[in-house]
């Protein structure tokens, strides 16, 4: 059973995976800076609004962190429709917005958070921070891994995993962790990119853990 963490939970892989995260963030966007500007000025152009999305997101231990992305959906789409679930077809979508999640190229500004800590190369994908209150002790293990860029259950499935077999797959890389595994998903990665899909829920994906009863959360006894 992986552990729930603490506030001083050391993160997973300690620092070789962080050094491993800055020698392959670094170069990369040093490399991609070009493509990402380009990318910048064409989401401007595409619909109104900013060029960058940020959203709070819970990452090591359960911190909030803002997390980037290329805007792929128009300016407050956050507040319409559906929220936070989007699906293929999604009116909220930009034309550039769809090429971009199709090919995951939404995902480049989060070089910049890998950068910062807040990310790692290789990771369970951030939540939102309102999901960690659904979370078993159990499933809360998956916050000692800094949230990936891409991780064990985006080469198995992607968003059309549901949330709960998502978690238990990224239980299982915390407990089997090793610089080799996450070079082999890196590469596992690129064969996803190339042939992109389950880029959008669809039927089998989405948010599927229950709420949590109080009473199922240990406490310590009221004073008397």
């Amino acid at each position: 059973m992986t552990p729930a963490p603490s506030d001083t939970t050391p993160p997973l892989g300690g620092r070789v995976k962080r050094i491993m995260d800055l020698a392959i963030a670094v170069p990369m966007t040093i490399l991609l800076a070009p493509v990402m500007i380009v990318i910048a000025i064409m989401v401007r152009r595409d619909s109104p609004g900013p060029a960058i999305f940020r959203q709070t997101r819970a990452g090591l231990n359960g911190k909030d962190f803002q997390v980037l992305k290329f805007r792929t959906m128009v300016d407050g789409a956050e507040r319409m429709g559906s929220g936070l679930a989007v699906d293929a077809g999604d009116d909220r979508i930009t034309p550039l917005g769809a090429t971009l999640r199709r090919l995951s190229l939404d995902e480049l500004p989060q070089l910049i958070n890998v950068i910062r800590g807040d990310m790692s190369i290789v990771g369970p994908r951030p939540t939102v921070p309102s999901q960690l209150a659904h979370y078993t002790p159990e499933q809360r293990g998956r916050l000692t891994a800094r949230p990936g860029l891409t991780g064990l259950a985006q080469v198995r499935g992607r968003a059309a995993l549901p949330w709960s077999e998502r978690i238990a797959i990224d239980l299982e890389y915390i407990r089997d962790w090793s610089v080799i595994g996450d070079l082999m998903i890196m590469l596992r990665t690129v064969v996803v990119l190339v042939r992109p899909a389950d880029t959008y829920r669809g039927e089998t994906g989405g948010f599927d853990l229950p709420p949590r009863d109080a009473d199922d959360e240990e406490t310590p006894p009221s004073p008397k």
